[in-house]
């Protein structure tokens, strides 16, 4: 007798689908049906009734398949011409699973997670024995499904890491270094399965192990999401999870094809979630209409729960009446420590890009348009449809110097020196200098005011305070009013970004 742990696993089956209208109701058709097959010695499986079809669908061996239609067409030559049965026809390459669950509408819903959908089903109620019919290109990964789901077993969950720079090659380590406890505490067994870079894609089905980066080099398949999306169907891989480490504008616009192709997504990639409020909501509309996720905590405060928190009020009714602080790390550490030391403004603009704090060009951070895209995303999450340009930043680079190569604005940093001592000498006694963003004006409207600027605080301040590369967010609301809520901590850096993204990776995959 078969355990009732087990699955049961046929493979080259086909189903005969028989179509017609109201005589299949009648007495003593499934009747014709098994006796012409078996005297054609043909077996049978299955036979299942659809009514909203107005059909029947008979499970039978591949090898019997056309000959079972042959039969079939016969036996019902009347009610074909009489137009009672509309057509008999197979569909194959087709495999079994039988299995025993107490909950089957939990294992479809895992099972439609996964983009598969049953073409048949069959139930027996008093004993919970449940046999589904799926495509052969799907039998494997619906068997992992249902063993994961209805026996407990670890279940797994496969990486694409896209972008393998400081913070992905840091997250890669992560995982692989984490992966027997996660598996061994959480039930959970992550496997990295491709690597890209903007060049190239690294494929291992079995997932790769500490010489990732010895197979990426020696990698084949060119980077683009078609082989991605073929490697996954091919492999049948379940439980997937796509992880955008770039600053690619160019992915992006691959995350509504990922989504409709079975995966999940986590980004520190702050490009989408800043794109014009249309794109914005049409990538909400496709992962709501795919049952999929799209987490990307580390889009604003790198490991803080910002995002996380900031949702949790809102959803909760909390009016948020304003969100103020230091967004970004390398201004963080520049203006912290250009406050309190006699040293040059060049010179710790250099520090910070020895500390690898700056981007390689350090324009990017100096502009004010990464804290900006950070502050937008947050008023995003409020439902405020602002668009970028709707921010006011002061770009702290003077406008000779904007159009000139990286080379030589590094080059010529000192000319900085001059105009910021000015403004460091011109402060209040015990005040300090603190870029910040700050999102306020009426929130409950449909757009709300967004200034990026350099400002002077109070040393013994909460933004005063703040030290190294740390950042701070001050969230204002209707019930704590003047006493706010502040998340402060490591804002900048490979090491906490990609512990953020290996959160939202663990929280995705806890939710499959």
């Amino acid at each position: 007798m078969r355990n009732a742990n087990e699955i049961k696993f046929l493979k080259n089956r086909s189903i005969i689908k028989f179509e017609g209208e109201d005589f299949l109701g009648e007495i003593g058709i499934d009747g014709r049906i098994f006796k012409a097959l078996t005297l054609a010695r043909i077996s049978v499986g299955v036979i299942s009734q659809q009514a909203i079809e107005n059909g029947l669908s008979i499970l039978v061996n591949e090898a019997d398949a056309e000959k079972a239609v042959t039969c079939l067409i016969d036996e019902f030559e009347e009610e074909r011409k009489s137009g009672k049965v509309s057509q008999i026809y197979s569909i194959n390459n087709v495999s079994v699973l039988g299995f025993v669950a107490e909950d089957f509408n939990k294992v479809l819903a895992e099972l439609a997670r996964n983009n598969v959908f049953p073409l048949l089903l069959n139930q027996v109620a008093g004993e919970n024995r449940v046999n589904i019919v799926v495509t052969s290109s799907q039998d494997e990964k619906t068997k992992n499904v249902i063993e994961s789901e209805i026996f407990k077993k670890p279940k797994t969950v496969h990486l694409a890491i896209i972008g393998h720079g400081n913070v992905g090659k840091t997250l890669i380590e992560q995982v692989l270094q984490s992966s027997e406890e996660i598996r061994r505490r959480k039930k959970i067994d992550l496997k990295v399965v491709a690597v890209a870079n903007s060049r190239k894609i690294a494929f291992n089905k079995k997932g790769f192990n500490a010489d990732w980066n010895d197979e990426i080099l020696t990698a084949q398949h060119p980077s683009n999401v078609e082989e991605l999306i073929n490697f996954s169907k091919e492999n049948q891989l379940e439980n997937l999870i796509v992880v955008d480490n770039t600053a690619s504008k160019d992915f992006v616009k691959n995350y509504h094809a990922l989504a409709e192709n079975g995966f999940d997504l986590v980004s520190s990639n702050k490009i989408f979630n800043t794109l014009p409020i249309e794109e914005y909501r049409k990538l909400r509309y496709t992962l709501s209409k795919n049952n999929r996720r799209y987490l990307y905590e580390t889009n604003v405060g790198a490991g803080l729960p910002l995002i996380d928190t900031i949702k949790l009020l809102h959803l909760s009714g909390e009016n948020i009446t304003r969100i103020k602080g230091v967004f970004s790390g390398s201004l963080s550490y520049i203006f912290n420590n250009f406050s309190v030391r006699n040293d040059k403004f060049s010179t710790i603009i250099g520090e910070a890009m020895e500390k690898g704090y700056t981007e390689p060009d350090p324009r990017e951070d100096l502009s004010g348009n990464d804290v900006a895209r950070k502050l937008l995303i947050l008023a995003r999450e409020l439902d405020l449809i602002n668009e970028f340009q709707d921010i006011d930043i002061q770009n702290l680079i003077p406008e000779n110097l904007l159009s000139v190569d990286k080379n030589e604005f590094i080059s010529r940093l000192d000319e900085l020196d001059e105009e910021y001592q000015k403004i460091k000498e011109g402060q209040e006694p015990g005040h300090v200098l603190r870029y910040v963003g700050d999102l306020h004006g009426d929130l409950q409207k449909d757009k709300g005011q967004l200034d990026v600027k350099l400002i002077s605080v109070p040393g013994s301040s909460a933004l005063g305070q703040l030290k190294g590369s740390d950042s701070i967010f001050e969230i204002y609301t209707e019930s704590y009013g003047e006493n706010p809520i502040v998340i402060m901590g490591a804002g900048a850096g490979a090491q906490v970004t990609a512990r953020g993204v290996f959160g939202d990776i663990l929280r995705v995959s806890e939710t499959k």
